[in-house]
């Protein structure tokens, strides 16, 4: 067993035993055999997660080292910012798009060109080092990977009871984290060679794409047709005004993940933290989100999505005020992040389970294709909102700006939350 294998296990271990402290009962983290119909959803459900830990691994992985090498070659900071966006920009070029091939084609084809599409562009990478093909490639990958996600979501949430939604979902979540959290550890592979980081990925994200074929292809549930662009955006629109309260988690996640990853660095190292403490802070948010996702799940499964969200955004909202107080003293600051990841990183999970909630089945498709577009707006938004704090904002402290939004968003779930949502009619 190697040292990534018994770093999961023990993850895994914690996240299980954190849920036990709670309900005061056993469950052992792997056993879930027992929820599922027949075997052949349980394999199915464990591809698809597999799948979802490949595209994090390979998500995580290209944020730092294209940063890192960008920033070896001179490039600036702001452009390097840019590039790095280009994956949430395919993601929202994409999305009005995506529906009408998942309908008519089914979870399969859609999962596997999506695959195909993020495994040869990481491919193409050492191909030429040029600043806009890597934009286009990583844009690419921005589409491959939404075209995943979009389909493994909705598969995995179409599938499974509501009794047991939250906890699939989690454990979606959880591989995904994993995944984005192992990614960076490829970094140090460029002083080896630059392409070895983007083969390896590439090689683990064609391994996990030939899987996909043995699954046998579904399709979402049929009583809508999808005939044009137009009845795409009414769609939209019927679901926004199911489940648009939602959205906001996955907005909320990916102004927060882009914000901590991409604007704490610099606020961090202005302040006079060192680099490796700035690495290990964010590394104790990260870990804290992975920890804490499989419980909040089925916590939320048990006491409903509503009340989980508007306990965890409440205490976003502490622990990140209290991390503007003692923001001087890392140690201190260290544990507030990793209480931090463990309330809040489970927002974008939980929001999909509570949009599978709101929504009637036959527009789950549409309802996945818009979480993915409030966590890209939220990934755009949080930098350049974190940047311009930074450089205008110099006597408020960064984490300042994150926890009013959290306010802002527990106050929004807990006022319009209780209301029960108007059913428009279902545009064909």
């Amino acid at each position: 067993m190697d040292c990534y294998e018994k770093i999961m296990i023990i993850l895994l271990s914690i996240s299980s035993s954190t849920y036990n402290i709670y309900c005061g009962r056993r469950f052992i983290i792997f056993n879930y055999w027992s929820y599922f119909m027949d075997k052949k959803l349980r394999v199915r459900f464990w591809i698809l997660v597999f799948i979802v830990a490949i595209s994090g691994f390979s998500q995580g992985m290209l944020l730092p080292l294209i940063a890192i090498i960008f920033e070896g070659d001179g490039v600036s900071s702001s452009l390097n910012g840019l590039n790095a966006a280009g994956l949430y920009i395919g993601i929202l070029l994409i999305s009005p798009f995506m529906e009408y091939p998942l309908r008519k084609y089914g979870y399969k084809p859609v999962i596997i060109i999506g695959g195909l599409l993020v495994a040869t562009s990481l491919l193409l990478f050492p191909l030429w080092k040029s600043f806009w093909f890597w934009f286009i490639l990583r844009l690419l990958i921005g589409i491959g990977d939404h075209a995943l996600h979009f389909s493994t979501q909705t598969w995995i949430t179409s599938f499974s009871p509501e009794r047991n939604r939250g906890r699939n979902i989690s454990i979606y979540g959880l591989f995904f984290g994993i995944g984005f959290a192992v990614g960076p550890l490829m970094t140090p592979f460029v002083h080896i060679s630059e392409s070895l980081p983007f083969i390896i990925s590439s090689l683990f994200c064609f391994i996990a794409w030939g899987f996909v074929f043995f699954l046998d292809n579904e399709q979402p549930q049929q009583t809508i047709a999808v005939q044009s662009l137009k009845s795409t955006f009414h769609r939209f629109y019927d679901v926004s005004t199911y489940a648009w309260i939602a959205f906001i988690p996955p907005f909320s996640y990916g102004f927060l993940e882009s914000s901590i990853n991409g604007s704490f660095p610099v606020y961090a190292v202005r302040m006079g933290i060192e680099v490796s403490s700035v690495s290990l802070l964010l590394t104790s948010f990260a870990v804290g989100a992975i920890i804490f996702q499989l419980p909040l799940g089925m916590l939320s499964d048990r006491f409903g999505r509503r009340n989980i969200l508007m306990i965890i955004l409440l205490s976003g909202f502490i622990l990140f005020s209290s991390a503007a107080i003692f923001e001087q003293n890392v140690n201190i600051l260290m544990l507030l992040l990793f209480l931090a990841g463990m309330a809040v990183g489970s927002t974008f999970s939980l929001g999909i389970s509570y949009m599978t909630d709101l929504t009637p089945t036959q527009l789950l498709p549409t309802g996945n294709l818009l979480c993915g577009v409030a966590f890209s707006l939220g990934s755009l938004i949080g930098p350049y909102i974190g940047g311009l704090f930074i450089q205008y904002t110099q006597s408020l402290s960064f984490f300042a700006v994150i926890s009013v939004m959290m306010l802002i968003n527990f106050t929004i779930i807990a006022y319009f939350g209780r209301h029960k949502m108007s059913k428009p009619s279902i545009h064909s």
